[in-house]
């Protein structure tokens, strides 16, 4: 499976308020700031999630961007579709399904095909922008315990004489 440009751009700006989701609104250049995306490609991102009511724009000095949901309840499998259509690269499953009752020659190719989009399927559907956010943060704070952990350098073994030798 290969996501766009624009869908990892859309994903990445979806973890940026999820981080903050539930504070206040943030413009697009701070989420383009945080996220190291490009704001004017950033801006048709968020209006094409707009549109699709994932994410709602506040106008006014203290205007922006928040999501509507909690990033709990915005699956990964929602916004890939909404961006780049099916979840995988050889169709959708009723395309895959036909294919292998019309050509018995292939039946096997497009049965391993149909495995591969629907583990992608399922991946994608049962994982959220917050089950990422949660990964990310049990990711830096098992760093910061590693960190903690190091040892000290061992002990040299190696003595000088006492008479400088």
């Amino acid at each position: 499976m290969k996501i766009s440009q624009k869908g990892l751009y859309a994903l990445q700006a979806l973890m940026t308020l999820g981080r903050r989701y539930g504070t206040e609104t943030i413009k697009i250049r701070d989420i383009a700031i945080d996220s190291d995306l490009p704001e004017k490609f950033l801006e048709l991102i968020l209006l094409e999630l707009k549109n699709a009511r994932i994410v709602e724009s506040v106008r006014g000095a203290k205007g922006g961007y928040r999501l509507r949901r909690a990033p709990d309840e915005i699956m990964l499998s929602e916004i890939i579709r909404l961006i780049d259509g099916p979840l995988a690269p050889f169709g959708d499953a009723d395309q895959l399904r036909s294919l292998i009752t019309t050509d018995p020659d292939h039946r096997a190719l497009y049965s391993v095909f149909l495995e591969v989009r629907d583990a992608a399927a399922k991946i994608l559907e049962s994982t959220s922008v917050g089950d990422i956010l949660g990964a990310g943060e049990k990711t830096v704070k098992r760093a910061a315990v590693k960190k903690k952990k190091k040892k000290s350098p061992p002990l040299s073994i190696v003595h000088k004489a006492a008479n400088g030798e």
